[in-house]
């Protein structure tokens, strides 16, 4: 019965999986034969044989600084004096100061704190008293002109 686990590279397994691990114990079949019947290696399938039933505990991830961080009192500070640098601009300058990130943390970082400019639309809006003026687009206009 080879039931392969996938090679996820960590010993992260299904409660499904881990319950298989535990019943072939029972059964009497070796770390080993274990390892070679669900495709895991040998070092989990020990682990979970000594763990038990107990459930697998992930916490939460302790957060880490970063790469960005150093430079993002630069960054304010460059775009308060002038708003109107581009994220290229700007991440020319982190690499002068030593920055080793990538452009995307740059312009990802710069869009939660770029100072929001008024909304431009293409158009400017204008009234005119009926009768006035007259506007088409995209029309084509046959005129005969008659005395």
């Amino acid at each position: 019965m080879l039931l392969p686990m996938g090679g996820r590279g960590i010993a992260v397994i299904k409660l499904g999986e881990m319950m298989m691990i535990l019943d072939l114990h029972r059964q009497g079949l070796t770390v080993s034969a274990i390892a070679r019947a669900t495709g895991a290696d040998r070092k989990t399938v020990r682990k979970y044989i000594g763990r038990g039933l107990e459930a697998p505990a992930y916490g939460p991830r302790k957060p880490r600084q970063a790469v960005i961080d150093p430079f993002t009192a630069y960054l304010r500070e460059r775009l308060t004096r002038y708003p109107g640098l581009t994220g290229s601009r700007l991440f020319r300058e982190l690499k002068d100061r030593g920055y080793g990130g990538g452009y995307t943390a740059v312009t990802v970082f710069l869009r939660d704190i770029r100072p929001v400019v008024g909304e431009q639309g293409f158009e400017v809006r204008f009234e005119t008293p009926p009768g006035e003026q007259a506007q088409v687009d995209f029309a084509q206009f046959q005129v005969v002109f008659t005395d």
